[in-house]
């Protein structure tokens, strides 16, 4: 099993993370890369790059046949997945030991048995490991789930049985629902995984979401490091980990950790991997599923316990025996990582894709780890998952790690797109984020009514003063100034669904900007200082190139990142309501679902189809009454932003 030559068969920020300590261990390193990333950071850190398809992951990092045919091109002996494209897929793990290559992962037989969670619920069970109550049985009949759905009786949980990640997953509050819940998760399980089955789950109350990493050699030698606590998420979806997680005591550590162990022990594992459980108030755990590869948020165990996971998972694929023991591993301090996506947050969470103008983000220093694959020339892509990178802080207890992980949020800026920076921000500064109150239902709870910064007068100001710089430049800087002194001038902005108008005068040392009254003095200190009223301030500012409209850049300042133009040539905006019958793509994707056709009458509020962006599918609702007369979506197609999905005539009052 010995090998000097790894292939990372992923992308973005593991790709780079599992370089890293491939090459730390001496290893020749092969990285792999779609059309799309032909200049991404991951391909440049390794020794030797392959090009292994088009764009789309499934004729990339997907393909197995791509993957070992770029195997075979460079030498590698290894291949260790990452996570999500392969890391779960048996058949990949089989396919590389017929091929003679070392799977950095558990044996293909373990991926099959663990994958599937009805499988996996029924091994916990058998080996006395606590089950929440629910059916995972083969009947998969509409019938035969609602069925049991009737004897578990609501709250419940629908879960695709062969996946994770949220896709595929129902809260059912109300048996009524039941059906349309069923049938969405099961169209969004077999779009996401190829299997629609599902696993039918009791809901528990105000429960925490806990998991314990495990760690397995081949010779039946296994241990953990402990538990995470992954309680705060968004739509299912892990936003913000933290290690250890708070409030449990020794002995519930020792008794989740003796479960996974026991669980893995009994299936056979190898490697890294990961045993999720529900913890419920009382302090009662239940089984909820396996992820047999690393973590993406592995990191804050490695904060807290020194180790290198992926070391380890390279030694242990070496066939190395395990050299710590149980009682080996210690736990110090806290760390919690946030994750950094691609996402507007305060819009139901839309992906966002496309260039990166610019970034900013803080460097490793004591009590701060960033892990992130952005190249200088970044994007983007709406063919990959949106995560655009992780900040993990730790520190001597959860507040310190809090603290200082807002501090590392704070400085960091992407500009060109939206992000979720400021959505992270007001969650680790939420009061029940902060006196750890956490339970999975936590965060959509609280971020109810939440709203994005909005530019106000200040930021405006310095808009403005960016404008009138780059006017300056642009038509030399005596087109501020007459013979008789000052030139007053009038600009024109806008930033998103915001327009105002400027008056701006040149002073010695800037600019006297007033905008609906209120005067502001703003001069450019330089690249990242502005002083504003008297204050300088730290400005992360980029001109767009393909803008179509001279001045059009986007502006970090003050907790607000957003784009601005200058709109004086364009004609005034004709005010618009909210009774548009015209449904336009908001996002990249596909679509995934249909539910109506062309000639349908329809209700505001009702669902119409589900676009799949980001590996999430999102609803699109009717946003009046009437009737369909143009149906522009069909299953399969690709849209764009702007695309007409579909256009509904409203229908006068009475109509039938």
């Amino acid at each position: 099993m010995s090998f000097d030559t790894l292939l990372v068969a992923n992308r973005g920020e593991i790709a780079c993370r599992i370089l890293r300590s491939a090459r730390a261990m001496g290893l020749r390193t092969v990285a792999v890369y779609s059309e799309t990333d032909r200049d991404a950071r991951h391909a440049a850190l390794a020794d030797v790059a392959v090009p292994i398809g088009p764009s789309p992951a499934i004729d990339s990092y997907l393909s197995v046949e791509r993957v070992l045919a770029a195997c075979a091109a460079s030498g590698a002996q290894a291949v260790h997945p990452g996570y999500g494209f392969l890391s779960e897929n048996a058949a990949f793990a089989r396919a590389c030991d017929e091929a003679g290559l070392v799977f950095v992962g558990p044996p293909a037989a373990a991926i099959e048995l663990l994958g599937d969670k009805r499988a996996a619920k029924q091994l916990a069970g058998r080996i006395g490991v606590p089950c929440l109550a629910g059916y995972g049985g083969d009947d998969q009949s509409p019938a035969a789930l609602a069925r049991e759905a009737a004897r578990l009786g609501a709250p419940l949980m629908i879960k695709a049985a062969a996946g994770g990640g949220g896709r595929g997953m129902r809260r059912v509050d109300d048996l009524a629902d039941f059906d349309a819940a069923r049938a969405a998760a099961t169209s969004e399980a077999q779009a996401a995984f190829g299997s629609g089955a599902l696993l039918l789950e009791r809901l528990v109350h105000h429960a925490r979401h806990v998991e314990v990493q495990v760690l397995a050699d081949r010779f039946g030698h296994c241990i953990h490091l402990g538990e995470r606590d992954c309680s705060t998420q968004r739509r299912h979806q892990k936003i913000v980990e933290e290690a250890p997680a708070p409030d449990v005591t020794p002995a519930l550590r020792a008794a989740l950790g003796d479960a996974a162990v026991k669980l893995a022990l009994a299936a056979g594992y190898v490697g890294a991997g990961t045993v999720e459980f529900l913890l419920d108030p009382e302090g009662r755990f239940h089984f909820l599923e396996v992820n047999t590869r690393l973590q993406v948020e592995h990191p804050v165990t490695e904060a807290i316990t020194g180790l290198d996971l992926v070391e380890l998972q390279l030694r242990v694929a070496r066939g190395e025996r395990l050299s710590l023991r149980q009682d080996d591993v210690q736990w110090r301090g806290h760390a919690i990582e946030a994750r950094l996506c691609a996402e507007d947050a305060f819009d139901g969470f839309r992906p966002q894709a496309g260039p990166i103008l610019a970034w900013r983000l803080p460097g490793d220093t004591p009590g701060l780890r960033v892990d992130h694959g952005l190249a200088p020339r970044a994007q983007v892509s709406r063919h990959y998952d949106s995560m655009i990178a992780k900040l993990i802080a730790t520190g001597r207890d959860r507040d310190e790690a809090r603290r200082r992980l807002i501090g590392a949020l704070e400085e960091t800026s992407i500009l060109g797109l939206a992000t979720n920076r400021d959505f992270l921000l007001a969650c680790l500064r939420a009061p029940d984020f902060a006196e750890a109150r956490l339970a999975t239902s936590w965060l959509d709870a609280a971020a109810t009514g939440w709203q994005a910064p909005r530019p106000e007068s200040r930021w405006q100001a310095a808009a403005t003063a960016l404008w009138a710089g780059s006017n300056a430049r642009a038509h030399g800087a005596l087109a501020e100034w007459s013979s008789t002194g000052p030139r007053t001038t009038f600009a024109a902005l806008a930033s998103g669904e915001a327009r105002w108008q400027a008056r701006v005068v040149p002073e010695a040392d800037g600019h006297r900007i007033t905008i609906d009254g209120r005067e502001h003095r703003v001069a450019i200190v330089s690249d990242d200082r502005i002083e504003i009223d008297g204050q300088c301030l730290p400005v992360h500012v980029r001109w767009r190139a393909d803008a179509g409209a001279a001045h059009a850049g986007w502006l970090d300042l003050g907790g607000v990142s957003a784009g601005f133009s200058d709109v004086s040539a364009l004609p005034p905006r004709r005010a618009v309501g909210n009774a548009s019958g015209d449904v336009r793509a908001t996002m990249h994707g596909q679509v995934a679902a249909l539910s109506v056709a062309a000639g349908d009458r329809v209700r505001a509020g009702q669902p119409l189809l589900a676009i799949e962006a980001m590996k999430m599918q999102h609803r699109v609702d009717a946003p009046i009454d009437g009737r369909i007369v143009e149906l522009g979506a069909r299953i399969g197609a690709q849209v764009a932003p702007g695309a007409l999905l579909a256009r509904i005539e409203p229908e006068e009052a009475g109509a039938s």
